[in-house]
């Protein structure tokens, strides 16, 4: 229940307003002087809501003066809490001076009691609303703060959404545990994966990456776990596989959706025991590497469809850090576009315009080479819209022929699936708004995503 501290001289009006705000789920307590009044707010400042002062104290006394002093010493021991002054009409000056200086309202004894009621309320509301938003940003810049206590590789940000991957990927980082990083290509899967070693147990040891998608299927198991001499054609000398490089510190599977099954099963033995054989060799060797991997597919769909093993899946997914598509985190845009734009250029507001506008389907990757494409071909130290060589955005259909061109539910199911449920990225490939889209989604009874 809000609470609402009344300071008046007056008995006969304190208790009128107590049983006033009683009837609307308000408690009240009571001040008879400033200097009692100002003893109650601070044994009571976290359950007080809301202050209402009279302007004199004194017998006799109409200058309203003491009322002033009073709430200048309420704004300065707090500044946040909200004072309405009740006043005579002779004090009306000094009151609208107040109210100038930070006071919430006004009110002329004798008060309506309806508008008095919904006044309160009204700031009752309001300072639930700040002391929420106070406390969210409160609890930002604590989480950010923390942030700054790790090594965060350079890790560009301002989204909330990306602040939230990033401060579990330093939670789980000193857990040696397996950790999957999902996303669609291009959001900085990587740079993620660069965190969790930089802030793990095994932070001195050694960072190695492999990119299944990279190599053929036949080579993949190589790269894994290593060859000996003779092992495959071409294969004249003994060579050491990323398990081993990795031994010690974090072994970073990139598009780990695209190992074959038969690399599957045996990076799921290496996960359980340990232990793996060179291709061509019988001796088993054994190694500790945390293993972080990272993947654009749906590999549930892949389990299914009997491309990835299920058990493999579970041992991977320990902790899963979900990287959400540019396009899904717009805070992020500017700062990472100022960012790879570099000392000695500038983004005019055409520029950041287009930028935020556009739906960014190839991610942080595509930002990074369109800001260095800007970087290289423009000729001044400002860089405007047309420097930036976006795709125009598409026309708007003739009139009559809106209808014949809107995507059914058919295309535009499948458009978000081909998205990964990236609402921008599915827009933009039916040469749509977002807003747009959304509108069609609404009329078609499609669910958001």
């Amino acid at each position: 229940m809000p609470t609402v501290l009344i300071i008046d001289d007056n008995a006969a009006i304190t208790m009128a307003l107590e049983v006033l705000f009683s009837l609307h789920d308000i408690a009240a307590l009571r001040a008879a002087s400033p200097e009692e009044g100002l003893a109650v707010l601070e044994r009571n400042a976290a359950a007080i809501d809301l202050v209402i002062q009279d302007m004199n104290f004194t017998a006799d006394t109409t200058s309203g003066e003491e009322g002033a002093a009073l709430f200048r010493a309420i704004r300065r021991r707090h500044p946040d809490l909200p004072v309405i002054l009740l006043t005579a009409w002779t004090q009306l000056d000094a009151a609208v001076e107040l109210v100038k200086a930070g006071a919430a309202d006004y009110l002329a004894k004798p008060w309506n009691d309806g508008r008095l009621v919904a006044t309160v309320k009204n700031l009752l509301e309001l300072g639930q609303a700040n002391r929420a938003l106070r406390q969210r940003l409160q609890g930002e810049l604590r989480q950010r703060r923390e942030l700054e206590q790790h090594d965060l590789r350079g890790i560009v940000w301002q989204d909330p959404a990306t602040e939230r991957v990033i401060h579990l990927a330093c939670q789980v980082a000193r857990a040696d545990v397996p950790v999957l990083v999902s996303g669609p290509n291009g959001t900085g899967k990587e740079r993620i994966a660069e965190i969790i070693q930089a802030n793990s147990h095994v932070a001195d040891g050694p960072f190695v990456v492999l990119n299944c998608g990279a190599l053929p299927a036949e080579l993949i198991e190589a790269e894994l776990f290593g060859a000996d001499a003779g092992a495959y054609t071409g294969a004249s000398k003994a060579r050491e596989g990323k398990f081993e490089a990795a031994d010690g510190g974090t072994l970073f599977l990139d598009e780990i959706g695209n190992l074959p099954l038969a690399g599957q099963m045996k990076l799921l033995r290496v996960l359980e025991t340990g232990r793996f054989e060179r291709l061509g060799s019988n001796r088993e060797r054994q190694v500790r590497v945390r293993i972080v991997s990272a993947t654009n597919a749906d590999l549930p769909a892949m389990i299914r469809a009997g491309t990835f093993r299920e058990d493999l899946y579970y041992r991977l997914n320990v902790i899963e850090l979900k990287l959400p598509a540019l396009a899904a985190r717009p805070n992020d845009i500017l700062p990472l576009a100022r960012h790879f734009l570099g000392a000695g250029k500038a983004l005019r507001p055409d520029a950041e315009a287009a930028l935020l506008a556009h739906p960014w389907p190839g991610n942080v990757r595509e930002l990074k080479n369109v800001m260095a494409r800007a970087r290289l071909l423009s000729a001044g130290p400002d860089i405007g819209a047309a420097d930036l060589g976006l795709p125009a955005a598409p026309p708007a259909p003739a009139p009559g022929a809106a209808a014949e061109q809107e995507p059914d539910r058919d295309a535009i199911g499948a458009a978000l699936a081909r998205a990964n449920g990236i609402v921008a990225q599915a827009a933009a490939d039916l040469g749509l708004s977002r807003q747009a889209l959304y509108r069609r989604m609404e009329r078609l009874g499609i669910a958001r995503p």
